[in-house]
């Protein structure tokens, strides 16, 4: 291991990805940033510290050599943030085969292959610590946001999440997840905003900065896996 910590992200080229490639290099870690065109994104530049690879992480190759990448150059995986994702909002009986396909390339296979690849070798490290990124309405639906496949597979990935942590307490790794409602990034610039922030009893939409903080939490707390914690201006708390 490196006696800095080496952290991979996922999504990373805007939104909350980029925003905690820009928190983890402040705070001296070392990235590996990966989108499907980071290099050409224009929103990172790579340096001693920082390494772009492009590519869909639904590919096994490019999980692999993320993976790889930060091994070789750094000498390991401390933190993997599972950010890369997809929504789509349709009522039930509109979803496509074509729409099923993408969620679950992006937002399930796109989870796999890295996670199994960092796990690999967290287990040789005897440390490390992976977030998933999700949504509160895997939890908590919304009437007027139709959007039940895509909760299928994000809280899919809540269930991992607590899965993957008892399965690997024992051997130092913590996997965690971080339930964001509706958060001011690209995702959402042709959304109605007003009627976003109206989403959360605290009623505002919530910045990708307030995402990156929860991540950086559960980073330094060591005591901490299975755990959700919900960046949602308190919507998963019920019906208000």
């Amino acid at each position: 291991m490196s006696e800095k910590k080496t952290a991979l992200v996922t999504g990373a080229s805007s939104g909350i990805g980029l925003e905690l490639t820009n928190t983890l290099l402040a705070q001296g870690y070392q990235v590996i940033a990966n989108s499907r065109t980071i290099t050409r994104a224009g929103t990172l530049t790579a340096s001693d510290r920082l390494a772009l690879i492009d590519g869909d992480i639904a590919d096994q190759e490019t999980a692999k050599k993320v993976v790889e990448t930060a091994v070789q150059r750094f000498g390991g995986v401390d933190l993997l943030a599972n950010n890369a994702g997809i929504f789509i909002a349709k009522p039930f009986t509109d979803y496509t085969i074509e729409d099923v396909d993408r969620l679950v390339r992006t937002n399930l296979v796109g989870f796999f292959f890295v996670t199994q690849y960092a796990v690999e070798q967290m287990r040789k490290q005897h440390v490390g610590h992976i977030v998933n990124i999700t949504t509160t309405l895997a939890e908590q639906p919304v009437a007027g946001v139709s959007a039940s496949i895509s909760l299928l597979i994000k809280g899919g990935l809540n269930s991992v999440t607590k899965a993957l942590a008892i399965e690997y307490a024992s051997e130092g790794i913590r996997v965690n997840a971080v339930a964001p409602g509706n958060i001011d990034t690209p995702l959402h610039k042709n959304d109605d905003h007003g009627f976003l922030s109206k989403m959360h009893p605290i009623a505002r939409m919530g910045r990708a900065s307030e995402v990156v903080d929860a991540i950086m939490y559960l980073d330094t707390a060591t005591f901490v896996t299975g755990e959700i914690i919900h960046v949602d201006g308190g919507a998963h708390a019920g019906k208000w």
